[in-house]
């Protein structure tokens, strides 16, 4: 099976079992009916039908490491898929990023209005973790409560919305490397240090192996935020799906702006080679992690 069909046959599941989480939470009674089928929509048009599932992937291959199992593991992905989605939801708004496109379609503000963009990305945040803090998503309660306080700590003031703000700040000053690396980290490293070592946390994996996982994590997040920028810098919008070359535009710091395009696509290099070596612990069985490393260094969209 090829590392393409493999993300394929994941992101189906993802998307099959979002499906159901997002109908059965607007079909409840207290849901307060009709009235809040214009929300339900908006969600269901945030999360479904499109995007690549990587975190959720990286998730489950990271658990299937230590023989957790894909079913085991879903909820938990699924979770996670949330927040990123609500992130895409608000990183949109015109207060944010102000963007008009996403995915190849407009962006939720755009297709509804803003008030219920974010309510939506409120709701997405929200019904994460009432799903990995449901008995359905492990039967072990330790456990449970261990994912529900990672991913708080991933997606919140001190993780990847501190990150956005950072972002933010750095539209109005130049920033370092340092600074610029840092608020990536949290920005975008963030949610994949959580998928890998919430998969570390399902199987029961022992210290050092957990760690070698998210040091992977860490250096896949620095592949992929360089990967995108170089996209930004590079590639189309048809192509991409959304709108390019607005880091520039709006004076955001990347490290493509740093280093050059050719000095990135170095740095680039040695994420990926590095990445790799993180990963020796594992042997063969990490072989899908180490594609998905490669993967995220050669796309294009």
């Amino acid at each position: 099976m090829t590392f393409r069909t493999e993300i394929d046959r994941v992101a189906e599941l993802v998307e099959k079992r979002l499906s159901a989480l997002l109908a059965s939470n607007a079909a409840a009674p207290e849901a307060g009916g009709e009235t809040a089928s214009p929300l339900g929509e908006a969600m269901r048009y945030a999360a479904l039908g499109g995007g690549k599932r990587l975190r959720p992937f990286l998730l489950v291959q990271s658990a299937g490491l230590f023989g957790a199992t894909e079913q085991s593991s879903l909820d938990t992905a699924c979770a996670l898929e949330c927040i990123h989605c609500y992130s895409l939801v608000h990183d949109d708004l015109p207060a944010m990023d102000d963007d008009a496109l996403r995915r190849g379609r407009p962006t939720v503000h755009i297709a509804f209005d803003e008030a219920t963009a974010i309510l939506a990305g409120d709701s997405l945040l929200t019904i994460a973790f009432e799903t990995v803090s449901a008995p359905r998503c492990h039967d072990d309660p330790v456990i449970r409560a261990e994912l529900t306080h990672l991913l708080a700590k991933a997606s919140g003031w001190q993780g990847m919305a501190l990150g956005q703000a950072l972002d933010l700040a750095a539209e109005q000053r130049p920033f370092s490397p340092d600074e610029t690396m840092a608020m990536q980290k949290l920005k975008t490293g963030a949610l994949f240090r959580f998928a890998c070592e919430a998969g570390a946390v399902l199987g029961r994996a022992d210290a050092s192996s957990r760690a070698a996982l998210v040091r992977y994590a860490s250096i896949f997040g620095q592949a992929f935020q360089l990967a995108d920028d170089l996209l930004d810098a590079q590639g189309d919008a048809a192509t991409m799906g959304k709108a390019a070359s607005k880091d520039a535009e709006r004076g955001k710091a990347t490290l493509v702006g740093l280093l050059g395009i050719e000095g990135a696509k170095a740095r680039l290099a040695e994420l990926v080679a590095e990445a790799e070596e993180a990963l020796d612990p594992f042997g063969q069985e990490a072989a899908t992690l180490i594609e998905a490393a490669r993967f995220v260094a050669e796309r294009r969209s």
